[in-house]
């Protein structure tokens, strides 16, 4: 069987961003397949591009009438629905996490960044950490929703999780999400007010790159608690034990270039229409979308 690679590792091999390779593969001009929810590129399928684009030019880069915006929230994908009506623009989906979503927004590789990080000094959501990230660059915060953070646990909740402290008390085993994303920060940050060491709890080196993926675990009684949304634990077949109300915002940096997008936005999240799509969801409160949550000068 021939030699595959993930788009990670495609990425660095061109020395491009991971989002120019995504939008390689939506333009079908790189052919991938499939490995559960993976996607591989076959190794002769990019030697192959390679071959195609021998012409001295320079590696691709996304278009400029191109909205690329960060996170994995349906929420998202419905802002991304309504800036294609208000600006003609097309919009791609990156759906990294938070931390490195806003590492590519610094790098200049995406638009709009999506984050939910916890600070336990503070007991605030998202500016601390763009205080420290976002040094040199004029920027803006907008809430997007509120939303109910906290454990899956399986039906019925038999060890009688009801707070971060049970997690290592009663010995339960953990399913985790990756580095950088604003669930990881959660548990991190909760483990680290409570004087937990992560080595006391059972599990917390195993990861999952989504919502839905840890709730599945649990579900599938690979691990008895998950850290994630209300939403997700819906969907599948878990209960859910809320912990805390978290600020989900986006950032986008204030340029000359981006003032038309960040009126736009802001017009959107504001908008009536808006507020009642996401609201049909369920489980997201639109008290506060639309508001600055922080800007700088």
């Amino acid at each position: 069987m021939s030699q595959s690679y993930t788009v990670e590792e495609v990425a660095q091999l061109l020395r491009v961003s991971k989002l120019t390779i995504y939008d390689l593969i939506k333009k079908e001009e790189l052919p991938i397949f499939r490995v559960g929810r993976q996607m591989r590129i076959d190794k002769n399928d990019l030697q192959s591009y390679i071959h195609q684009h021998k012409t001295g030019a320079a590696a691709p880069t996304l278009a400029a009438d191109k909205i690329v915006i960060c996170g994995q929230d349906i929420v998202l994908d419905m802002l991304g629905k309504y800036l294609e009506r208000a600006l003609g623009r097309k919009v791609l989906r990156s759906h990294e996490g938070s931390f490195n979503g806003v590492m590519s927004l610094y790098n200049g590789e995406c638009d709009i960044a999506s984050l939910h990080m916890y600070d336990g000094d503070t007991n605030e959501y998202n500016t601390p950490y763009l205080k420290k990230i976002l040094v040199s660059h004029a920027y803006v915060l907008l809430n997007l929703v509120q939303r109910q953070a906290g454990f899956y646990v399986q039906k019925g909740n038999p060890l009688a999780i009801h707070s971060v402290a049970d997690i290592s008390t009663k010995n339960a085993t953990i399913i985790n999400r990756e580095k950088g994303s604003g669930a990881r920060a959660l548990l991190d940050e909760q483990l680290r007010t409570h004087h937990i060491a992560p080595t006391h709890v059972l599990g917390y080196t195993n990861e999952e790159a989504s919502h839905i993926d840890v709730a599945a675990a649990v579900a599938n009684k690979q691990a008895d608690v998950g850290i994630g949304i209300e939403k997700t634990a819906k969907l599948v077949n878990v209960d859910f034990v809320p912990l805390i109300t978290e600020r989900y915002d986006i950032v986008l940096l204030k340029t000359a270039d981006n003032a038309a997008l960040i009126e736009a936005v802001q017009a959107i999240l504001q908008s009536d229409a808006f507020k009642a799509e996401v609201a049909a969801l369920g489980d997201y409160d639109t008290a506060k979308t639309g508001q600055i949550m922080y800007e700088t000068l």
